[in-house]
């Protein structure tokens, strides 16, 4: 039966295509979220699947404790792999895709305006009803990040100011009245790139359960910790575009003028991992690759904000969860830069 059910799926998928062969750009943007989504989902599933039956092991007493670990740990290290590489897949196809909008190669089409006509018996009087009030963009920011500590201000001790993150996803934009152009509920799915570069040839190490700096006794080139955020960003966008009106239809534009946004995001911390460059004794250029457990927290969740004219935007976010989930002084992300909302 699933066999079944694949195919018949797959044959309507194929249809559908045959008769909607131009896909535009935000669709396959929201394609490739999509299927970001699902690789996780699914490789964080066959880890707990996997966790749970070292567990039973463990409380059978058919392996140690150590044992238990250390099998943990493999099949964690292997489901991050997993992640990787496939999610690096999607994201070469979003490149692929961001690189053909810039070149023009998919068409700039203004959404329609669907209405639907009741007519009275005498055909006299006529109601239009409005649909489609949600438009979707592919989003992307880019900039620098900051760690706040706890009663202490921004740490430029210890970091470089080339700390930075990035951004991409999809959002979906919905007038809220409808016939008033200016508020709008924004919400969407991204992914967030957090690096923090360490300054003064230092490392990020684990010391029991907490992640501390410590000087790697050698010259560093460079040495940054990535933890990726899977979230869902909410926001109320305040947008001054102007609408407009054409004989005896009104349009409600998007992203044209003034746009303030207001609002946060939520989500899982999909992966983390620790890249060191360096020359060894031998002149030799080396990088190292630490995946694994650097105790960042699994879950996040902050407040953010942008304003901005047309598509681009400045913008702020703010981890309200610490970055470290046991550290004894408390460091959560601020993150500046420049927002783009392709619609």
């Amino acid at each position: 039966m699933k066999t079944l059910t694949f195919y018949v799926v797959a044959l309507l998928c194929l249809a559908a295509t045959k008769l909607n062969a131009q896909v535009s750009f935000e669709e396959k943007a929201e394609m490739i979220a999509k299927n970001i989504s699902k690789i996780t989902k699914q490789e964080k599933d066959s880890l707990k699947i996997e966790v749970e039956a070292v567990n039973d092991r463990l409380d059978s007493k058919e392996i140690s404790k150590a044992e238990a670990e250390t099998q943990k740990q493999q099949f964690a290290e292997k489901r991050a792999k997993n992640i990787e590489d496939r999610v690096a897949v999607e994201q070469e196809k979003l490149s692929d895709l961001v690189k053909d909008k810039v070149d023009g190669k998919f068409d700039t089409v203004k959404t329609k305006k669907f209405t639907w006509y009741w007519h009275s018996k005498d055909s006299t009087d006529r109601k239009e009803i409005e649909f489609k009030r949600t438009t979707s963009q592919f989003v992307f920011a880019l900039g620098a990040n900051r760690l706040v500590t706890d009663g202490g201000g921004i740490d430029d001790e210890n970091f470089k100011g080339r700390s930075d993150f990035y951004e991409w996803g999809v959002s979906w934009n919905t007038r809220m009245f409808k016939n008033n152009n200016l508020l709008h509920i924004k919400y969407g799915l991204s992914l967030q790139y957090n690096n923090l570069r360490p300054d003064n040839d230092k490392v990020f190490a684990v010391n029991g359960n907490q992640t501390v700096l410590v000087d790697a006794g050698r010259d560093i080139d460079v040495a940054r910790l990535r933890y990726v955020n899977l979230v869902v960003p909410a926001f109320l966008e305040f947008d001054f575009t102007k609408k407009y009106s054409n004989g005896d239809k009104t349009y409600f534009p998007t992203h044209k003028s003034l746009r303030i946004g207001l609002g946060g995001y939520a989500g899982l911390n999909v992966k983390e991992k620790q890249i060191i460059k360096y020359e060894d004794d031998n002149d030799n250029r080396v990088k190292d690759r630490t995946k694994g457990d650097f105790n960042v927290n699994d879950f996040v969740y902050g407040v953010a904000g942008y304003i901005g004219i047309g598509e681009v935007s400045l913008y702020a976010k703010y981890d309200l969860q610490t970055v470290f989930s046991n550290n004894e002084i408390d460091q959560n992300n601020l993150s500046l830069g420049i927002r783009f909302d392709f619609n």
